[in-house]
């Protein structure tokens, strides 16, 4: 599996560290649209998107 920026992505990281910060809501809208994000999420296992999609409240790209 290729690496994904999206792994150490820096407002990813401000998300995680304060979700209620600009750059971490900026981050949370962005993702809905990204195609970086997409390829990511998409190239993953469906127990790794399950986690993504509690952790982050994420309902694009159904099962």
């Amino acid at each position: 599996m290729e690496k994904h920026p999206c792994i150490d992505c820096s407002m990813r990281a401000k998300f995680d560290k304060n979700p209620k910060s600009f750059m971490g809501k900026f981050w949370r809208w962005h993702i809905n649209f990204c195609p970086g994000w997409k390829s990511y999420f998409t190239s993953l296992n469906r127990d790794e998107q399950q986690k993504l999609r509690d952790q982050y409240h994420f309902t694009k790209y159904p099962q």
